[in-house]
């Protein structure tokens, strides 16, 4: 998996250096440790996983459904025999703590428990007589090899959204992970090898923009699923849809919870909290500006101020820190860039997190939570995503007002409103028009049987991630008419 301190790419079932010389470091967030260095593969790497993927899938579209469902049990069960050891290797690179490691890893596994129902979730239909002595029925076949390109902010779960729900529906597949933190996944796929799927099936190139690039201009990839930021979201599914491709390409967000007077504040409160700095902020259901409605939000601001002031940063690996390093020096950077910004555009700062440290580890790339008031859609802090632990507040007199504010926002991802009134709660449900919808939910996660993914600028394709989507994604129903 690591040649020479640097990871290698996974083709055809052999772990292989990279053919590109370039490097890019991956490094522990907390401690600025070294742990190893990650190749830039080009379109040689790109082409030749490909082409494993291509010469694997005839032989893996005509095994049995069962038994592709039966590696994938056994894959399950060697996840969970490995459960803390890929919870404490996504710590380690990651730095998140560890009760969100076991969380992602939880998830990640939930995928391979639904795709392990591939026998029932590819089957087709069939009716007799549609016409005098004339039969119909639909068949889900595979159709060659996908790729997933995937973010570091979820390194383990979200590859899982995509590759085993592919493999599991008989086609190959080849992943690009995120080069900042690549080495959990990495354990993954050598517990692929040991529950028995074949040479070829899966496959992993290493790399950055090149390789991405590579695997949306490949002609025997059929599609692509994606998640990282809109911008990129854009790009890769109008380059991939010009090519004749499938395309799932998730993107950013920028989330707003509306919080009721007559909401459970004590309830409200914990998981907010847990929703704006779970994760220093870095996942797409994080909680961005906090609408308070009328009474609730001095109530809300107090609870909340209090709540962030006190929560505990530190390492993962030591101790139980609530809250975690940023990925890297770069994205610490670019968070106090929008910290700047709202100074600057007469945002209230009410909690400052940019001079947070943790003494044992000065290299971390720390940043405490940070609150500011007045926050809106008019304000660049208020909505373009900032993916950190940085919060905004506001004020309106009505749920209309609240509505009126995610409306103006260009993203469509998650939204929560808390509150005891069921017709406050449709309200929200029926005209917010976002995607994932949170009732007295602070991160509105669908489980792997419910589709994942956004609307407007949050999400571009028709199919969504896990679910019932996943397998329509990575199959096409073949309609076949008979007389006889």
């Amino acid at each position: 998996m690591v040649k020479d301190a640097t990871v290698a790419n996974y083709l055809g079932g052999e772990w292989v250096a990279s053919s590109g010389s370039e490097t890019l470091p991956v490094s522990n967030p907390a401690t600025g440790e070294l742990l190893a260095r990650v190749p830039l593969s080009g379109s040689e790497d790109v082409g030749a996983a490909v082409e494993a993927a291509q010469r694997a899938f005839p032989s893996w579209r005509a095994t049995p459904a069962i038994e592709r469902a039966r590696v994938l049990f056994q894959l399950k069960t060697l996840l969970e025999g490995n459960f803390e050891a890929l919870a404490s290797s996504l710590a380690r690179e990651h730095g998140k703590n560890l009760e969100e490691c076991r969380g992602e890893i939880r998830r990640g596994i939930e995928n391979v428990e639904h795709a392990c129902g591939i026998p029932t979730l590819m089957m087709g239909s069939t009716l007799e007589d549609i016409a005098p002595g004339i039969d119909c029925e639909t068949v889900l076949q595979p159709l060659g090899v996908f790729a997933g390109i995937t973010p570091y902010n979820f390194p383990v779960m979200i590859p899982m959204w995509f590759w085993p729900y592919a493999v599991a529906a008989g086609n190959t597949f080849v992943l690009k992970p995120s080069e900042q933190d690549p080495l959990t996944h990495q354990l993954v796929i050598d517990l692929t090898v040991q529950a028995g799927l074949p040479k070829g099936v899966l496959n992993v190139v290493h790399g950055a923009r090149d390789a991405a690039t590579a695997l949306i201009e490949h002609p025997d990839v059929k599609g692509i699923s994606f998640v990282g930021s809109s911008a990129v979201a854009r790009q890769i599914y109008a380059g991939a849809a010009a090519r004749g491709k499938r395309v799932q390409a998730l993107g950013g967000a920028k989330n707003y919870l509306v919080v009721l007077p007559d909401a459970d504040y004590d309830h409200a409160t914990e998981a907010i909290l847990s929703s704006l700095f779970g994760s220093a902020g870095q996942r797409c259901l994080a909680g961005s500006v906090v609408v308070g409605v009328d009474d609730a939000y001095p109530e809300m601001k107090e609870r909340l101020l209090e709540g962030a002031a006190s929560i505990s940063m530190g390492y993962a690996l030591e101790g139980d820190p609530f809250m975690g390093p940023v990925i890297s020096a770069r994205h610490r950077e670019r968070i106090l860039g929008y910290i700047e910004e709202g100074i600057r555009e007469g945002a209230k700062l009410l909690l400052d997190g940019r001079d947070a440290t943790v003494k044992a580890y000065p290299k971390g790339h720390w940043i405490g939570p940070t609150f500011f008031d007045n926050v809106g859609p008019d304000l660049v802090i208020g909505r373009e995503e900032i993916f950190g632990p940085v919060g905004g507040l506001a004020q309106v007199g009505s749920l209309d007002e609240a509505l009126e504010l995610i409306h103006r926002i260009s993203y469509g991802n998650m939204t929560s409103v808390f509150t005891t009134s069921g017709c406050a709660a449709r309200e929200v449900r029926y005209h917010a028009g976002i995607s994932m919808l949170g009732i007295n939910i602070g991160v509105a996660a669908p489980m792997a049987f419910f589709p994942f993914g956004g609307a407007k600028g949050s999400f571009y394709g028709d199919l969504k991630a896990q679910g019932r989507d996943a397998i329509d994604f990575y199959t096409d129903k073949r309609v076949v008419i008979s007389r006889w």
